[in-house]
Formats: C-alpha cells, structure tokens, sequence
C-alpha cells in the first residue's frame, strides 16, 4: 500500500512539474515587412517566406542536431529550398536532380566545403558545426545562390506569405529577436516574455538578389575578351 501512495504521488509530482513547465512557455508572435530601399513602399521581386526570425533566450537553450539530414536539392538551375535554417551539428545532403553536372561549395569560414563535381543522383552531403551564414554557390552556374542558417538556439521559423510568424515554445523571460532575409541588414530587438504587443518588423532591402562573388578558386565566372569586358 505504502509503495502505491508513493508512486501515486510522484506520479502527481511530475503532472505537475510538467503542468508547471508548460505555464513557462510561451510563444512570439509578428509579422515582417520588406521594404523598397528608402522605405517608399513594399520591396519587388523579395519573397518575405524567404525571411528566418529566429529567439535566442538571455539563458541559452540546448541545441540538438537533427536527426535526419536537411536537403536543398539544385533543380532547373536553382537551389531548392533557397534559404534553409537548421540547428548547429545537422547535416545537409544536396541531390542533383537535373541532367548536368553541379559543383556546391562554400568558402563560408570554417563551415567552407567543396563537393566538387557530380552528377543526377542522390548527392553528397555536409555536416554543419559552426553557427553562422552558410553561402552556398555553384562552381558551374554563377547565378544560382542559397543560404543555410545554422542557428545556436531551437527557436525559428519563416513567415507566411503575408509576413505573419509564431515561435512556440518560448521560454518566458529576456533575450534577443533576429530576422534575417539575404537582401536586408539583419533586423535585431530585445523581447521579454509573455510578449505585450506582436513584433513590427520592418526591414529595407538594398542587396542584389544575386551577390557579386568569385568561384571556388578565387577567380571570375567570366571570361573577359581583349577590351577587359565580360563574356
């Protein structure tokens, strides 16, 4: 009897430990906005679902790699998905699923590889243990551009069409909210939790959609013909 009374109590203890820890997560709630450089108006040509916001909560949260390998696949001469956020220590494996060949790399510091040159097919892939902006090119193909975000803190998430995000699972209390899109400065607040009112974030573009960049060597993508102009 007495090993039942203690059992039903913890049983009861850890209901309400868990009820207890629940009450302390919360969630951010926003909507983002791209601008036209200056501010006159929304930004053309910009897709708002290629913005990551991303909490990092004043006490740092345990970070766990997925699982199961990410992938962006390259596809008609593009990078699909173009913007891709994982947690620091995932992998990424990047199918080829067009009929020519592609070489992905990145010279993005200590997160810089080099698949060299592959085929259609299931592809290589990439382990990621350094958080920071992956810039990830093709050695073949100049204009085909993507990023991956790989973020110290499980709290991130891309807007919806018109903009609107959630974050779930928030840990009530200080810390910093971040959005990034590849054609914007990064965009930073200081939120507590609960949260009083939905961010407003309203972010100008001013980069190219395709940044001016070398191939893996160092070198131009194009030839230059006698009078120094690009061919």
């Amino acid at each position: 009897m007495k090993d039942r009374r203690a059992s039903s109590t913890l049983l009861l203890l850890w209901a309400l430990l868990s009820l207890a820890g629940a009450a302390r997560a919360d969630e951010i709630r926003g909507r983002v906005e791209l601008l036209a450089k200056g501010g006159k108006g929304p930004a053309r040509g910009s897709d708002v679902r290629d913005v990551v916001v991303y909490f990092e909560p004043a006490s740092p949260q345990a970070v766990k790699p997925a699982a199961q390998a990410f992938e962006v696949v390259t596809k008609d001469k593009e990078f699909q998905p173009r913007v891709l956020a994982i947690p620091r220590g995932s992998r990424v494996r990047f199918p080829n699923q067009d009929p020519i060949l592609h070489n992905v790399f990145s010279v993005s510091g200590v997160n810089r590889f080099d698949l060299g040159l592959y085929r259609r097919g299931a592809g290589k892939e990439k382990r990621f243990d350094e958080a920071g902006i992956v810039r990830v090119f093709c050695n073949v193909h100049h204009d085909m551009v993507a990023y991956i975000l790989v973020l110290d803190t499980p709290f991130s998430a891309s807007p919806a069409a018109d903009g609107t995000f959630v974050l779930t699972g928030v840990p009530r209390g200080p810390g910093r909210l971040t959005v990034w899109h590849e054609q914007a400065e990064i965009w930073t607040t200081e939120v507590r939790l609960p949260q009083s009112a939905p961010v407003a974030a309203r972010v100008e573009v001013t980069k190219p959609r395709i940044p001016a960049h070398l191939n893996k060597t160092g070198s131009s993508y194009f030839r230059r013909d006698r009078y120094g102009k690009d061919r």
